[in-house]
């Protein structure tokens, strides 16, 4: 694709994820030669990092894609590089190594960043998650490990890799004829409540199904190696390993309104509250849910706003959350969708088949198509974890 021309409307995305690809990929399309895009990253790869929690139980690696192929489909330039900060007066955004990016709409896809909440507890790090489980799986089907507590924190955690896990877990321990008790603690009202009812049933019914016991409502403490407290009723119980989320906080950007706990506050157009000309996606925001599909989302939005700015005829549209999501279970995958209102879902649905094509983890409007074309993701298969 050939590049914009230099008097282009220039747009900035920060980032190397789900939200920083699918906004590229949008713009693209809906502002086509009308912007000039530079992509600024910190990291040369794009990892589908959904598929990670299937690393541990002998699946292949998540794909990895280049950057620099992907970022050349969409004739931008690529600045490898963490983002520091940003002159917002200015319209600049600045480099850590020092450089200076200037801009007319900047889109900031940076992320969360992800803090152990528990000193003695296994927190799970999606970049190698391979390394940390591995043995752990092989302790479990040696018969050296026979109680196994997955713990959720309460500050801001996506919770359906640690029900992905246990249920993967233990279909491997069952597989194994190994003697295994896994217990899952969460502070969510029932499992995967952020999905409504329907699903949240439906997954309830398949966790005990498998054995696994599930503490809700739980503010848990791990004082020690293998003991664990959960209030209220100050429980006391003992694991042979304790396994939990990381908690999540926001990137604190510097030259930006500071926002709760460090993420950015965003309006229903996913603008930056307090400044011109910067908007945010994903995991960086205020929004309460932190998950690829409501990142993607965010990211059109985005898109549609800066392409109308660039003289598109596009319509910007608010934020209007969805979530699709898979639960991989060791056995046959489940497809969860629902409506959200005030961070909670209703309207939820969960199946044995996708109502979204192609059935991607991420299912998201440019991204999921775009690495459906390079016929490199694979698709959660009926029979497969």
């Amino acid at each position: 694709m050939t590049g914009a021309g230099a008097d282009a409307f220039r747009v900035v995305v920060v980032g190397g994820g789900v939200a920083a690809v699918e906004a590229g990929l949008a713009l693209r399309d809906l502002a086509g030669e009308r912007i000039g895009l530079t992509v600024v990253a910190p990291e040369p790869d794009f990892v589908y990092r959904p598929m990670t929690v299937r690393e541990p139980f002998a699946y292949a690696a998540a794909q990895r894609y280049p950057l620099a192929a992907i970022v050349d489909d969409l004739g931008a330039t690529l600045v490898v590089d963490r983002f520091g900060w940003v002159d917002a007066p200015a319209q600049v955004a600045h480099t850590e190594t020092g450089r200076a990016v200037p801009y007319d709409a900047l889109v900031l896809a940076s992320g969360a960043h992800a803090h152990a909440r528990y000193e003695h507890a296994l927190t799970l790090d999606d970049r190698r998650l391979d390394d940390q489980l591995h043995g752990l799986i092989q302790d479990i089907e040696g018969g050296y490990v026979h109680s196994l507590a997955f713990v959720m924190p309460a500050h801001k955690a996506w919770p359906l890799p640690l029900y992905e896990l246990a249920l993967m877990t233990a279909q491997r321990a069952h597989d194994a004829s190994a003697t295994l008790q896994i217990t899952v603690m969460t502070p969510e009202e029932s499992a995967l409540a952020i999905f409504g009812r329907e699903v949240s049933s439906a997954v309830s019914e398949l966790l005990s199904e498998a054995g696994i016991t599930v503490l809700t409502g739980a503010a848990v403490e791990v004082p020690a190696a293998g003991a664990v407290v959960v209030n209220p009723g100050d429980l006391r119980l003992t694991f042979d390993r304790v396994v939990a989320l990381p908690e999540l906080v926001g990137p604190a950007i510097r030259g930006l309104p500071a926002g709760d706990d460090g993420f950015i506050a965003i309006d229903q157009y996913c603008r930056v509250r307090g400044v011109d000309a910067i908007y945010a996606a994903g995991d960086a925001t205020d929004f309460v849910v932190k998950f690829g599909g409501i990142a993607a989302e965010q990211a059109d939005v985005v898109a549609a706003s800066i392409a109308g700015l660039a003289g598109a005829d596009v319509k910007p549209e608010p934020f209007e959350p969805e979530i699709r999501g898979i639960l991989l279970t060791g056995a046959r995958p489940r497809y969860l969708t629902a409506r959200l209102t005030g961070g909670e879902g209703f309207a939820s649905q969960i199946s044995a088949t996708a109502s979204w094509s192609p059935p991607a983890k991420i299912a998201a409007k440019y991204l999921a198509p775009y690495l459906d074309r390079l016929g490199q993701v694979e698709m959660p298969a009926p029979g497969a974890a």
